[in-house]
């Protein structure tokens, strides 16, 4: 037991200049000794210095007048993307057609039965009633609009990242060069491209579908490069050895290994695509997306919650059909018969021509149960009895308030209040201590990238929302993770609300955040919180569960009760993973901070958005670049290298 609590033997000066941490902030104190006292004689001004902007709305300016200007002449947009236009909405059209000619009948049948022959009964089951609660919620038509936009979207998202996935397994030089553009496509804000893609296809549903190829196709490119990468060595040597041709090796042995990994990046491709809808919606997507979207500017509560569920139910039901699709193959890597199939195409086709014979295709207005009423007054309800005046505790409007008041207006002000050269060289310290010099001057650098570009108080402002969130995340988080980690009945319980949150689109968490909190800063902080939860969740729980039984009996034996065994065996161990989850974190955070600029969030996020809906191309892309930044500082300073991490575990 004495092992567990004995104190740390007292370092002297020789120890700890033999420190790693130690020796490199003391090279920093070095640097900053010498370079801060030239920048404060330079630039006199602690905030960022004129001299080192870029005006970049000149020449966007330019390019956004040109683009107007030869969208209906120019040679590119006649033969190139006019014909992609077409492409995309005679292929949205057919879809949607075809969905209403088989009724709602017939399209609930074919999920329910694709459902059943690759997951089973109980998920089939759940699919019908998802689909058929769409229709009672008053949503089949706009339900269809969605799912023919992302039919199309998902395809197109398929093939592309894994074409780029298949050139990134199979070619070093290549994944080297998709690295960035991948981690570019996911950490941009949607808002940001919107603009150039409406600029070139216009409002509509081409646009809606492009912008949601480019959001989506990145995690299949992703796990199409690491199925290809991670294929067994032992298998390629055996298929080569009997003389396969580098073809024969990649259809008859890579492809088949990375089964698993391309099924989860159709997953998480679909996940994605779902994510996008409300948003497409603000660019002439319709369905679902555009009823969330034209009820929150209303703030019609009720009518948005219509909408969000059947985006929910269709995200729920596609990530367990898919889900237990990929489990499946993993475990018997064997096709199926056919004859199954050819039944339940049999039985789609006899619903639908019943449908058509009784003229039921479309959902029967008297099965519409109307839930936008009872919805908006039980928010009216709240809103009188929980925004403001209740005893004691306050109302949800008092603690935005006196959250905004108490904890992002001191952060926002105490940051803008740093000088720049201040800031940047807490980055390198932080970017520097968790990893290398490398991560360190890439952090500095982003950092940069944001003066250079000219909106380094909007940034810091973006920042400290984001670190609040972060912050109650994580306390939050952990705490529910660790008692999820310890509980397996909690755990379990647990299980089912996280999945609800983790698939819910972005936009959905707006609804109840804005019935309660009013518009501001709090509640787009609030939102980013809900989002972000589920993941530092599961990851913590994940990364406790994992920790080597055999150091728990250990640590028993020795005498450690159950809270020593958590605080000295199983968070050091679990350091990776605690460190992932704080990763993870950020990143969810930032993506909806960005989004909370709708419900007066402001910062970068209102400049995205005002970019969009004023046709602006510099101010939205700056800002969008801005965020890529913010994005890439926070993930160097916050994720250790493979090095560091393996020590840390």
């Amino acid at each position: 037991m004495a092992t567990l609590t004995a104190n740390p033997p007292r370092l002297g000066l020789p120890e700890l200049l033999k420190n790693r941490t130690v020796r490199k902030l003391l090279l920093l104190a070095v640097a900053a000794a010498v370079l801060v006292p030239l920048a404060a004689a330079r630039w006199a001004s602690g905030s960022w210095p004129a001299a080192l902007t870029v005006d970049l709305s000149g020449p966007l300016a330019g390019t956004s007048d040109w683009i107007i200007d030869n969208r209906d002449s120019h040679p590119l947009f006649l033969y190139f993307f006019g014909h992609v236009s077409n492409v995309v909405v005679i292929a949205v059209r057919a879809v949607y057609l075809t969905l209403l000619a088989v009724g709602w009948a017939g399209v609930t049948a074919l999920g329910a039965l694709v459902a059943w022959r690759v997951a089973g009964v109980r998920l089939a089951l759940g699919t019908a009633v998802a689909f058929l609660a769409c229709g009672l919620l008053g949503m089949w038509v706009p339900t269809m609009q969605t799912l023919a936009l992302m039919v199309v979207a998902v395809l197109a998202s398929i093939v592309v990242g894994a074409l780029l996935g298949l050139a990134a397994g199979l070619s070093d030089r290549m994944d080297r060069a998709l690295r960035p553009v991948l981690d570019t496509m996911q950490v941009l804000p949607a808002f940001a491209y919107l603009l150039p893609v409406v600029l070139v296809f216009g409002i509509g549903v081409p646009a809606a579908v492009l912008a949601t190829v480019v959001y989506a196709a990145p995690p299949m490119a992703r796990l199409t490069s690491l199925g290809l990468r991670g294929a067994d060595k032992e298998v390629l040597e055996a298929v080569e050895s009997l003389g396969s041709t580098a073809r024969q090796r990649l259809l008859t042995a890579r492809i088949p290994l990375a089964r698993r990994e391309l099924l989860l990046g159709v997953n998480q491709t679909i996940m994605m695509a779902l994510s996008m809808a409300v948003i497409a919606a603000v660019i002439g997507a319709g369905g679902l997306g555009d009823r969330v979207y034209q009820a929150l500017a209303s703030v019609d509560v009720g009518a948005a919650l219509a909408a969000g569920i059947p985006i929910v139910l269709l995200a729920v039901v596609l990530d367990r059909v898919t889900g237990a699709a990929g489990e499946r193959l993993g475990a018997d890597p064997e096709p199926r018969s056919g004859r199954g199939w050819l039944y339940a195409l049999a039985g789609v086709v006899a619903v639908a021509v019943a449908g058509r014979l009784a003229g039921r295709l479309d959902w029967p207005d008297a099965w519409v149960v109307g839930i936008a009423e009872p919805v908006n007054r039980a928010v009216d309800w709240m809103t009188a009895h929980l925004y403001s005046g209740v005893p004691v505790i306050g109302g949800t409007a008092d603690w935005a308030g006196h959250f905004t008041t108490w904890v992002l207006d001191p952060m926002r002000d105490g940051l803008q209040a740093l000088p720049w050269w201040a800031v940047l060289l807490i980055v390198a310290a932080l970017a520097w201590v968790i990893g290398t010099w490398r991560t360190a001057l890439t952090a500095v650098l982003a950092m940069a990238a944001i003066g250079v570009l000219g909106v380094w108080k909007p940034s810091l402002d973006t920042l400290s929302q984001v670190l609040a969130a972060v912050a109650v995340t994580l306390v939050v988080g952990f705490a529910v993770g660790i008692a999820a980690a310890r509980s397996d009945r909690l755990e379990r319980a647990l299980r089912p609300v996280l999945d609800v949150f983790q698939t819910m689109p972005q936009f959905v968490y707006l609804i109840p955040v804005v019935a309660l909190f009013g518009v501001g800063r709090a509640p787009a902080v609030a939102a980013a919180i809900v989002y972000a939860l589920p993941a530092v969740v599961r990851i913590t729980t994940q990364g406790l569960r994992q920790v080597d039984p055999a150091a728990l009996e250990a640590s028993g034996s020795l005498g450690a009760t159950s809270w020593q065994q958590l605080r000295q065996v199983q968070l050091p161990l679990a350091r990776p993973a605690l460190l992932l989850a704080v990763n993870q974190g950020l990143v969810l955070v930032l993506a909806v901070v960005v989004i909370g600029g709708l419900v007066g969030g402001g910062a970068l996020g209102y400049d995205v958005v005002f970019g969009l809906a004023q046709g602006d191309l510099a101010t939205g892309l700056v800002a969008g670049a801005a965020i890529v930044c913010l994005g890439l500082m926070l993930d160097r300073v916050t994720q250790p290298t493979e090095r560091r991490a393996r020590k840390g575990a």
